[in-house]
């Protein structure tokens, strides 16, 4: 189940076991997860791309993949972020494996419009 719906609570699957007639504590799950290699993480926000938008990142990242020191030294990198001002970003858990951090199953797509927020815009250069 887990494998599965990564987002799966303990609860869920205590009472999933329950139904079946197998009768556990929350405790025994998470050590049995545990041993299966799983730990309960926070899921990993994630823009919400389409299949263009991965396409044309990969099609960017292979025709530059060998392109010379210099040439990226010309190059300016930007980044933005938005701050909720009201309201909680709630985090919610996923039970996954170590480097699995970015599989879809364990992300939660994020969308740039709504209220009540602000966006910080920062750059850098090879030259700081």
């Amino acid at each position: 189940t887990v494998r599965n719906q990564p987002r799966t609570t303990q609860e869920d699957l205590v009472n999933d076991l329950k139904a079946a007639g197998t009768i556990v504590t929350k405790k025994t799950i998470v050590k049995i997860l545990c041993r299966e290699g799983l730990k309960s993480c926070s899921a990993r926000k994630v823009p919400l791309l389409k299949k263009a938008h991965i396409h044309a990142r990969l099609k960017f990242a292979n025709e530059h993949l060998n392109d010379s020191e210099d040439n990226w030294v010309k190059v300016l990198w930007s980044d933005e972020t938005k701050i909720e001002l009201f309201g909680i970003n709630s985090t919610r858990c996923v039970w996954r494996r170590r480097n699995a951090a970015y599989d879809p199953k364990n992300t939660i797509p994020t969308v740039k419009h709504g209220g009540g927020n602000i966006m910080l815009w920062r750059c850098f250069s090879a030259k700081g």
